[in-house]
């Protein structure tokens, strides 16, 4: 067995991680214990690893209706002075917001965020291509990233969707919705987004309400009323709680922030207390996005991979079969056709020319059998890759279905795939049981399982507070 080397996006995870984040330092080991796995099977190369499929920032997406609620939310709470003017209502691109502590903001395209695996758009070009054709080129009309001074961004990731209007649905920006919910820790989503029916608004309540268990929504109530009579923002809360509620959202978050202070009095500055509480946690969202995803990624091969590549093989053996019995009966009608002209049944028989008349037939066979192997194997790469594709999966299930065409699998009647074996599924089992331990230790830095200590001791937490961890430098990780 080939050792894999350690992919160098893990090896700066680790850098990162090593001091202040040991759940997600042990996640990363974890990781490549399953590259190892994934590169015995063929799945990947020797730099690649699947820990790169999820974004290890702490992500936070903002989803707006037609009203500037969102761009000034933005403003206010990053701090306007700091705000590139790009970021406006109108806004028709995905905007990743980055910190950088540079004075000057910067814009840089989407291809930016493309090919970096840290950001949550990584290869995102490829399923905009297989969406609609010919737009995979076209990535920077749909996306840009943008850093930006201000101690509120610091090691997280805000990502500006465009405003949910009552145009069409354009299908790409419907997929990078439901993409940057899938892939958030926390949403924010602004009630403007409800006060207009659109078939765009149908198409994001039913992705909530397929997210809507993860606890990841805050809906934020744009109410300059509530600033001025705070009696009535339990009312106003409550409004919107019953008419969600009918749509079929039943769960998140209700906050009002009214970001128009300078209307009311100019002196007050805006409480962000309840978004900044909620912020605050958003690394532990993080640690448990990344926890889930390893569990997921290690599942994947046997529930998967696995099956789709079983597949191809059992397709492959039957088409080889039904073709090479098809040249078999081809044989035996001439041989009918022979025996009725001239007959040879007595030279089947015959106990020395018999034999070699079925060595021949053998030897004719076998190599036929072999190249409409060959052949037939082809086909079916081509269909594993469209699969692959279709499920946006990154092991190579060609690669692993190539390890079939062996001289004796080509022969045999066999349909498992190569090297999946008792010892690489008892190195998943491992895997998993690992990554359980891990969601545990996460468990027991907010509390303990004890029955003495529990009631009787105050709770500590070996956890460090991300909201005030050194962030992720760009200029540090290559």
């Amino acid at each position: 067995m080939t050792e894999k080397t350690v992919s160098k996006y893990l090896n700066n995870l680790e850098k990162h991680f090593a001091n202040d984040n040991p759940v997600l330092l042990k996640s990363a080991k974890i990781f490549h214990e399953l590259d190892q796995i994934e590169f015995d099977l063929g799945l990947i190369e020797m730099d690649e690893t699947t820990a790169c499929k999820n974004s290890w920032w702490p992500i936070i997406s903002l989803i707006g209706g037609n009203s500037t609620a969102k761009s000034r939310f933005i403003n206010s709470y990053l701090g306007a002075q700091q705000v590139p003017s790009g970021i406006q209502a109108s806004s028709h691109k995905f905007t990743v917001l980055l910190q950088n502590s540079q004075a000057n903001p910067a814009t840089l395209p989407g291809t930016a965020l493309d090919v970096d695996p840290r950001y949550p758009f990584y290869q995102i070009s490829k399923q905009i291509e297989q969406l609609q054709k010919g737009e995979g080129n076209r990535l920077n009309a749909y996306l840009e990233l943008k850093t930006i001074n201000s101690d509120r961004l610091k090691g997280k990731l805000f990502i500006d969707s465009p405003n949910i209007s009552t145009a069409p649905t354009h299908p790409i920006n419907s997929m990078l919705t439901k993409h940057i919910i899938e892939h958030s820790d926390l949403v924010l989503v602004f009630t403007d987004v409800f006060e207009s029916a659109s078939p765009m608004l149908d198409e994001l309540i039913q992705t909530i309400i397929l997210h809507q268990d993860s606890n990841k929504f805050i809906y934020l109530i744009d109410e300059p009323l509530a600033a001025i009579n705070p009696a009535k923002a339990n009312e106003i809360i409550s409004s919107w709680q019953r008419k969600l509620s009918g749509t079929g959202l039943n769960t998140g978050q209700f906050i009002i922030a009214s970001t128009q202070q300078n209307s009311i009095n100019a002196l007050n500055k805006v409480d962000f207390s309840e978004i900044d509480q909620r912020m605050s946690n958003v690394g532990y969202d993080r640690t448990y996005r990344i926890l889930d995803s390893l569990e997921k990624n290690i599942r994947e091969i046997e529930d998967v991979i696995i099956p789709e590549v079983k597949n191809g093989i059992i397709l492959w053996k039957e088409r080889v079969n039904i073709s090479s019995l098809i040249v078999l009966c081809f044989i035996a009608v001439l041989a009918v056709f022979a025996e009725i002209n001239v007959g040879v049944l007595e030279f089947l028989i015959d106990p020395i020319i018999g034999p070699i008349i079925i060595l021949i037939l053998l030897g004719i066979m076998i190599p036929t059998h072999l190249l409409i192997s060959k052949l037939h194997a082809k086909l079916i790469i081509n269909k594993l890759n469209e699969r692959q594709k279709e499920l946006h999966l990154m092991g190579n299930l060609a690669n692993l279905f190539e390890q079939n065409l062996t001289f004796v699998r080509m022969l045999l009647p066999l349909t498992e795939p190569a090297a999946w074996n008792k010892k690489i599924k008892a190195r998943l089992m491992q895997l998993t049981d690992k990554a359980k331990v891990l969601v545990q230790s996460l468990n027991d830095d907010f509390g303990t399982y004890d029955e003495v200590s529990s009631y009787n001791a105050p709770i500590e937490t070996g956890y460090k507070d991300e909201s005030h961890a050194s962030y992720l430098d760009l200029s540090k990780i290559k």
